[in-house]
């Protein structure tokens, strides 16, 4: 397949980004030429992957079908590429590499994609799901690297330039990630964040979206009270990319199952990550470095989470035990260990 014009439709979230790294290594690795077709807050992802030749940044809404948009962005690419792989599930995502006659789509049968995709795997078994690298790797319909671990890198340059930005030096502190767009049943109690801060001998800064920065705030004021300038809130204050730069230069990270708790793992930094809801079964932040916190699999922990994982948005029960439960002493004394 050297030498062949590859586009990949990317996921739409930050952390199933981070996962297809391995897809594409693969891909690129037999001599496809990659271009990757991504939603704005998603792209940069692919940009701090070296084997992406090209990111196109979708103008599509999220969960809009914008037909004549998807219409007048496929007349530009007709002709350019020979494969398509199709991440997603969804219909609208196979819609492009379809109006734009790519002749391979490959893809998994997803919302009843009859036709829009020429290649299938069948859809996964929602009781057995395959970790989330093995699902996207297995789109190359080749034999997949065993235990690959997705890898991001940013250009020496880019980490310099934001350190100096923000007045930090690499390692000197530690990064909190408190936020998860899924739902409060993933996000570790902000209380627990402060009294973490507390317990730290080195700055503590403050990363996610412009939502997520009263959330942040949470946490910072309370620690800044008694100890002025312990935390920094750059909830919103940072591009995505800057956002990559901080992480890949701190001495630690502490985050919930999210977005950048990948992005964490995909640049290598020792990170605690904590699980609620979720299941590190599923999606767990593929780093040997990282620590996992997860009630479910503490047998001394009592009584025992029968209701793990309950992957919901809000915990159904009322009480979010799985999260509560976790002490500020637990996560710090994991984030100690070398």
């Amino acid at each position: 397949m050297a030498g062949i014009e590859s586009l990949i439709i990317a996921p739409q979230w930050i952390g199933d980004a981070v996962m297809t790294e391995p897809l594409l290594r693969l891909l690129a690795a037999r001599g496809e030429r990659l271009t990757v077709g991504a939603l704005p807050w998603v792209a940069p992802v692919y940009r701090a992957m070296p084997q992406v030749h090209e990111v196109i940044e979708f103008a599509f809404q999220h969960g809009s079908l914008q037909w004549q948009a998807r219409q007048a962005l496929a007349r530009q690419l007709r002709g350019r590429f020979a494969r398509a792989y199709v991440c997603p599930n969804s219909l609208k995502s196979a819609l492009l590499p379809w109006l734009a006659g790519i002749p391979v789509r490959v893809g998994y049968t997803g919302e009843s994609r009859w036709g829009l995709i020429n290649q299938r795997l069948p859809n996964p078994s929602k009781t057995h799901r395959p970790p989330m690298v093995d699902f996207y790797a297995a789109l190359s319909q080749s034999t997949p690297q065993s235990n690959a671990l997705p890898q991001l890198q940013l250009p020496p340059q880019t980490l310099a330039a934001t350190l100096q930005q923000q007045g930090l030096s690499a390692q000197g502190y530690v990064v909190f990630a408190p936020g998860a767009e899924y739902g409060p049943a993933k996000r570790w109690p902000a209380a627990h964040f402060s009294a973490l801060a507390q317990q730290l001998d080195k700055p503590v800064v403050l990363l996610g979206s412009g939502k997520e920065a009263a959330l942040c705030e949470d946490i910072a004021a309370p620690v800044n009270a008694l100890r002025p300038h312990q935390c920094r809130n750059l909830a919103g204050a940072t591009s995505l990319m800057e956002a990559f730069a901080l992480i890949a230069a701190a001495h630690r990270v502490v985050s919930n199952d999210s977005g950048l708790m990948h992005v964490a793992a995909a640049f290598g930094v020792p990170q605690v990550a904590v699980y609620g809801s979720s299941s590190p079964e599923h999606t767990p932040p593929l780093n040997p470095l990282a620590q996992v916190l997860w009630l479910k699999r503490d047998a001394h922990y009592q009584p025992a989470l029968d209701c793990a994982p309950c992957f919901k948005r809000e915990c159904p029960l009322g009480h979010t035990r799985c999260l509560q439960d976790i002490s500020p002493e637990r996560v710090g004394a994991a984030l100690a260990q070398p």
